[in-house]
């Protein structure tokens, strides 16, 4: 048996809350890989947010030692996101395993995530081994979880293991199912030196860290590496695995999951789903990379103070690298100066990038109303224009036909809540197909719906909804012809950049007065009156007025005639119209005021 032989390389996937990160504790626990006295809960969650939040944002890579029949094997487990928004975490782990733990929560069952990770894995031909958690609880129901997995996966009851992360039971089964199912690596040692960059990270010491999967041949320590689309070269000032830390080895061997220390200071140099290879490797062969990841979601992402537009550059490059899902692009604005137009997976990436700026780089940022990529054809051109801000619409006179995404959505959700979903449903223009019924009382509704109609509070109501029951997968397929438009925001008779945003013709009054309701109860009160109104065009849909500070021009007077007081209240009152006039422009929003619009 060769060393190769006794490596497996997998990953574990499931719906978000359903217990990968308390297993992948476990794991390193009964493997002894972590020390007993440095055991913590989310081992590997190494953020805070990720602590604070009890989600997993980033993959995490971790090399264990098990034994079965007196032999030793070498176990490389990479711990993956459960929310939709983190899928192409998922996918660059998927492509460097051979196998994936689906683990399901006894009490909860199958959810929407758990069928798209499912199918993700598929697509990558890994071994899958089904795994019941949290069979200690005692609303775990495992006849009925059962059920749902053979229905789903198609195997048998005995393949599907029940364990429990917290406790430990039956976690040394699965290593050993691990061990039996899951293939060896099948690359040659005797290749040209191949690995895959699945993650990267900048570090201010050591430069840019690539985590790789070596597929074909070695790589020590001091040679020279050479990224294969960059054409970057660099020596190699360390390599090694992580246990969960880093641990330096002389070498990678063929199918080891590990870490290489650069020493690039060019963030672009080295980046995720590459192949890096060696200089001294010429035949070697570019391996398949990652499909193209499509952002969803696009927002303006500016400074709070113009001066700190450098660092947020620098900040977002360096994200960038360890967030290979994020796309951005420099954006100005009159209103809020230099910026980022961002292309994010979802709110839930924009919320979670929006803190890592502010906590990793402490920079006060101004975020503007998130939007879709609409395809837009303007009359006598038949070409394609890609619009993904408001502002960028112009005219809407030379405009022939505007396009949105749609997207599929599969809803998994009790029976009892199917009406008020299918109600909520309807209401964002969603189209139903059919419902598919799972097992005792759950059903899975599919619909197709207007991508716009998700990104922002959709999954929040969804919970609300069903009592947090139901859960939810989408997947943008087309673009549709759609009647929107766009509509801008006036604050004392001067237009909001950053609150501009498109919206259905039909619904603008509506949407115009939810926002100018929301801005009065967010700017603060200035000496004259402010006018607040949502405009389409030269349309007025929507105004509320916020009425102006008084100050007492009377608190002077002791006495006397009551003319005098009149005469007073008279001049500040021809003040007051005199500032109303002038007052054009001269107010400051907050960044609450954006946010709190943002929130529908």
């Amino acid at each position: 048996m060769t060393p190769q032989d006794r490596i497996r390389n997998f990953c574990i996937i499931a719906h978000i809350d359903h217990g990968k990160s308390t297993l992948a504790d476990r794991l390193l626990e009964i493997t002894g890989t972590v020390d007993k006295r440095k055991m913590q809960d989310q081992v590997l969650d190494s953020m805070d947010l990720e602590r604070e939040r009890g989600i997993t944002i980033k993959l995490a890579p971790v090399r264990m030692k098990h034994v079965k029949d007196g032999k030793e094997y070498t176990l490389n487990l990479i711990d993956t996101p459960g929310h939709v928004d983190f899928n192409y975490e998922v996918s660059r782990s998927l492509a460097a395993v051979e196998g994936a733990v689906l683990l399901v929560d006894a009490t909860q069952g199958v959810q929407a995530q758990t069928i798209g990770n499912l199918y993700l894995a598929l697509e990558q031909n890994l071994e899958i081994i089904p795994v019941l958690n949290k069979i200690d609880l005692p609303a775990a129901n495992i006849p009925a979880r059962t059920e749902e997995l053979v229905k789903l996966i198609g195997c048998k009851k005995e393949d599907i293991l029940a364990v429990s992360a917290k406790t430990g039971e039956g976690v040394g089964a699965l290593l050993d199912r691990v061990v039996d199912l899951v293939p060896s690596p099948r690359g040659k040692e005797i290749n040209p030196a191949r690995a895959l960059v699945f993650d990267s990270f900048y570090d201010d010491y050591k430069g840019v860290v690539a985590y790789i999967r070596v597929v074909d041949g070695k790589f020590r320590r001091r040679d020279t590496m050479k990224m294969m689309a960059t054409k970057t070269s660099a020596e190699m000032l360390e390599v090694g695995s992580l246990a969960p830390g880093f641990s330096p080895k002389d070498e990678l061997e063929t199918g080891q999951i590990g870490y290489i220390v650069t020493g690039l200071k060019d963030l672009s140099g080295c980046r995720v789903g590459d192949t890096m290879s060696l200089s001294s490797a010429k035949d070697a062969l570019p391996l398949p990379g990652y499909k193209e990841v499509r952002p969803m979601v696009y927002a303006g992402i500016f400074p709070q103070e113009g001066d700190d537009y450098a660092e947020l550059r620098d900040a977002m490059e360096r994200l960038k690298l360890n967030d290979a899902s994020l796309v951005y692009e420099p954006e100005h604005s009159p209103a809020l100066g230099y910026g980022f137009r961002c292309g994010l997976l979802g709110m839930l990436h924009l919320e979670i990038l929006k803190e890592r700026l502010e906590r990793e780089f402490g920079i006060h940022l101004i975020v503007t109303v998130p939007s879709v990529a609409y395809h837009v054809y303007r009359k006598g051109s038949n070409e394609l224009e890609v619009i993904k801000s408001a502002l960028d619409l112009g005219d809407p006179g030379v405009i022939d036909k505007i396009e949105e995404p749609w997207a599929k959505i599969d809803i998994i959700t009790p029976v009892d809540y199917i009406g008020g979903i299918m109600s909520f449903v309807q209401d964002r223009h969603g189209n139903y197909i059919n419902t598919d019924f799972l097992s005792e009382g759950r059903a899975m509704l599919h619909y197709e719906i207007p991508l716009s109609q998700i990104i922002v509070d959709f999954y929040d109501r969804l919970k609300s909804i069903s009592s947090g029951f139901a859960s939810m997968n989408y997947e943008v397929f087309e673009y549709r012809p759609s009647d929107v438009v766009r509509m801008d925001i006036l604050v004392a008779d001067d237009q909001v950049e950053a609150l501009a945003s498109f919206v259905y013709r039909d619904e603008a009054e509506r949407v115009g007065r939810r926002v100018v309701e929301s801005l009065k109860k967010s700017i603060p009160r200035q000496q004259f009156v402010i006018k607040i109104q949502a405009a389409i065009g030269g349309k007025i849909v929507a105004s509320e007025r916020l009425t102006a500070l008084r100050k007492d021009v009377t608190a002077k007077l002791y006495g006397g005639d009551v003319t005098r007081k009149r005469k007073l209240l008279e001049k500040q009152k021809k003040g007051k119209k005199k500032m109303l006039a002038m007052g054009k422009g001269s107010v400051k929003i907050p960044t609450e005021a954006y946010l709190n619009v943002l929130k529908r």
